[in-house]
C-alpha cells in the first residue's frame, strides 16, 4: 500500500452504516468478519504509520538543542495528507467488502 493506493480507494472518510447481510455473507459470522477485517486494519495502520515516519524523516532536521523546535512547511503537509486519509478500519472493511482480502479458518480448513 502506498499513497497512491490510499488516494484511490473508495473507502469513505466519514462514518457509514454497512449493511450487515453484505459484510458478514463471506462468513456466515458477524463475529468472524469483524475479526478478519479488524486484523486487517491492524496491518494497513502499520503500513500507514511506516510509510508516514519514512516522509517525515526525508524532512527531519537535527538540532543540539532540546528547546529548538522547527517547524518544517514539507513535514506539515504529508501530516496534513495523511490526516485526510480514510481511518485504516475503513480502508479494512472497503478491502473486506471488494473481497480483497484473503483469510482462511483454520479451524474449517484442518477438518
Amino acid at each position: 500500500m502506498n499513497m497512491n493506493d490510499l488516494k484511490n480507494t473508495k473507502a469513505p472518510v466519514t462514518t457509514t452504516t454497512i449493511n450487515r447481510d453484505e459484510f458478514d455473507d463471506k462468513t456466515d459470522n458477524i463475529y468472524e468478519a469483524i475479526s478478519i477485517s479488524a486484523k486487517r486494519a491492524i496491518q494497513i495502520n502499520a503500513e500507514i504509520k511506516k510509510e508516514l515516519l519514512e516522509k517525515l524523516e526525508e524532512f527531519a532536521t537535527y538540532s543540539d538543542s532540546l528547546e529548538e523546535v522547527f517547524e518544517n512547511k514539507e513535514q506539515i503537509e504529508v501530516s496534513k495528507f495523511y490526516e485526510k486519509l480514510p481511518k485504516p478500519h475503513a480502508l479494512a472493511i472497503q478491502e473486506w467488502l471488494e473481497d480483497k482480502i484473503y483469510y482462511r479458518n483454520t479451524e474449517k480448513d484442518g477438518e
